[in-house]
């Protein structure tokens, strides 16, 4: 009898589950659709058909466009130009804004909170205006050349070349390193410092063994973002001089200029790969630090 009164409420209670298990996978699924409706429709179409496009023939060349880039000399310079360009914009904004970011993270001081907000400023500028700074910096009427003309009666001027583009890259990136390792500083333990001090270890050994092994997958994660931001920022580098030897201006030009979409495709792709490439790189070395650190 009690065999009997076990064996259904078994059944009921096993197929209630099943239910609840159907019931949140088509909640899941629903609060899915609208998010995948938007990839779909501005990522996946659009760079499915970028994808066909740059197989197309090149208006130059007359071969396809994947083939004229690889071949040609003027997009191979640009390509090397432009991840070298977005390299040295990470590695030096991780380099000067990790140091402040854990500067400001450790110490309390009078009129922090506005130091914080001056540096992180520049994040709400696009990249029209961080071009216009650059070019009253260094430009032709700039202030380094009003110095310099006073002072040894010639103009110094950048804003117009590589190294103003780096410095304009370089402004936008530093607020995004400075949040980032701030946050990253704030959650690290505290007691592994205490405990590598207390063992003998100097200020430089507790930095090299402990913090920025702790904050590495910060320093990775944020460096990407800066490597992938600078890879196609476009606002900049227009506004300093459209004949810069970078991917995004040559995109604008092959798409604007002279209408061959098919190279103007292609680059995209490029430019787009190698930058979902350094940013998958990046989220498995922060992936790979964080699992030793712990």
């Amino acid at each position: 009898m009690s065999a009997t009164l076990k064996q259904p409420f078994g059944a009921a209670f096993f197929d209630r589950h099943r239910c609840a298990s159907h019931r949140a996978k088509l909640t899941t699924l629903i609060a899915l659709v609208p998010a995948l409706t938007l990839f779909a429709a501005f990522w996946l179409l659009p760079f499915s058909r970028l994808l066909l496009m740059g197989a197309e023939a090149d208006r130059s060349s007359g071969v396809s466009a994947y083939l004229t880039l690889l071949t040609h000399r003027q997009y191979l310079i640009s390509l090397a130009t432009t991840v070298t360009l977005s390299l040295a914009v990470s590695v030096a904004a991780v380099a000067i804004a990790g140091f402040a970011g854990f500067f400001l993270a450790r110490h309390r001081f009078a009129g922090q909170s506005l130091l914080v907000a001056i540096l992180t400023f520049p994040l709400a500028f696009p990249g029209v205006v961080v071009g216009f700074l650059v070019i009253m910096l260094g430009g032709r009427q700039g202030a380094l050349a009003q110095t310099s003309l006073w002072l040894f009666g010639e103009r110094w001027v950048f804003a117009y070349s590589l190294f103003g583009l780096f410095i304009g890259y370089l402004y936008f990136s530093i607020p995004r390193v400075i949040t980032t390792v701030m946050a990253a500083c704030d959650n690290l333990d505290q007691s592994l410092e205490e405990a590598a001090r207390s063992l003998g270890a100097s200020h430089w050994r507790v930095m090299r063994d402990v913090i920025i092994p702790g904050i590495a997958p910060a320093l990775l994660s944020t460096g990407a973002i800066c490597f992938a931001t600078s890879m196609g920022a476009f606002g900049t580098a227009f506004t300093l001089g459209t004949r810069l030897p970078i991917l995004p201006l040559n995109i604008y030009g092959e798409f604007t200029n002279y209408a061959n979409f098919a190279m103007a495709a292609a680059l995209s792709v490029v430019l787009g790969l190698i930058t979902w490439a350094a940013l998958a790189l990046a989220r498995k070395l922060a992936s790979n630090a964080l699992g030793a650190s712990v």
